[in-house]
């Protein structure tokens, strides 16, 4: 067990927790990061990244997230790789443990824990995730100009993916497993206007077939009412059946929504005071890597300030 009460523990190493990690760094804070199961969060299985300042030529996800943890290491802040098991935010200074044995006790804490696309679990799209397989339409939607891609959903995240594909793909088929939308009216309304926009219904993907240069190719489909099986020919597939945050650790100690996101108020502050979160773990609106580094740069920021006052 470690006595020491640290200022600052940072549960998380996304871009959110790793801006914390460099502000609060720079503040002298000395802050502890717990890097998670997944250090780095979802920019590890992502390739090109093409939208985040500062790159003109374009970065590679885990080359990005390598530079973000040397430049709060610069600074003094120290990562820890395990994965926080359980918290106690009903005393001060608050426990956290780290795989159901370390204990590290803080001050503050920030929630950085990002949030974990829901995939369709298919073997074939673990290994092709990043070559032509995506999760996230406004990431890698310019790499698709001019070809065809699908999408995997009836939501209004599916809806709003495949709106924002036709900016560059020729055509977007929607493959959902029912025959009507969940999304609501005006997304629907939207979609199914658009021409681009093509719907393929009581349908499922089975399997994703790639290339001889390892590049999705083809789609194998299952139709849920009539136990047909076709392929698909097709350039990418845009998973977008949602994002489960990674906040059940919390459950019953943090207010979260009904989708679990944790709620945050005047910034970035929680129902506890001087536990703070960021990133995805409490943004499900945009989802960016550079807003969940805004939102770590916030989040540390407010917990300085809350330790200030505490002094």
């Amino acid at each position: 067990m470690s006595e020491q009460i640290h200022d600052i523990i940072i549960i998380g190493s996304g871009p959110a927790g790793d801006t914390a990690a460099l502000y609060a760094a720079r503040a002298n804070l000395k802050p502890i990061v717990i890097e998670g199961i997944e250090p780095g969060g979802q920019l590890m299985i992502t390739t090109d990244v093409e939208n985040y300042p500062g790159f003109p030529k374009g970065i590679q996800g885990p080359e990005l997230m390598e530079e973000f943890k040397a430049q709060a290491e610069r600074f003094g802040a120290e990562y820890i790789f395990g994965e926080v098991s359980s918290v106690d935010f009903s005393n001060r200074p608050f426990t956290i443990t780290v795989d159901e044995e370390t204990t590290y006790k803080s001050n503050s804490v920030i929630i950085a824990t990002g949030a974990t696309a829901k995939l369709l679990g298919l073997e074939s799209e673990s290994n092709l995730m990043g070559r032509g397989v995506s999760a996230c339409a406004t990431c890698d939607g310019f790499f698709f100009q001019d070809q065809e891609v699908a999408v995997v959903g009836g939501g209004d995240t599916a809806m709003e993916e495949a709106l924002f594909l036709t900016r560059y793909a020729t055509n977007v088929k929607i493959i959902h497993r029912r025959n009507e939308l969940r999304a609501s009216k005006i997304m629907q309304e939207r979609a199914v206007s658009n021409s681009k926009i093509e719907f393929i219904w009581n349908t499922e993907v089975t399997d994703i077939l790639a290339n001889e240069n390892g590049e999705v190719a083809k789609l194998k489909l299952h139709n849920l009412s009539t136990s047909d099986e076709s392929e698909l020919d097709i350039n990418g597939l845009f998973i977008a059946i949602g994002h489960q945050p990674n906040t059940q650790i919390f459950d019953g100690i943090i207010d979260r929504n009904e989708n679990g996101y944790i709620l945050t108020n005047n910034g970035t502050k929680t129902n506890i005071d001087g536990v703070f979160a960021c990133g995805d773990a409490q943004d499900w609106i945009y989802r960016q890597a550079v807003t969940a580094a805004g939102t770590g740069c916030m989040a540390a920021i407010d917990a300085e300030r809350y330790l200030a006052e505490l002094e």
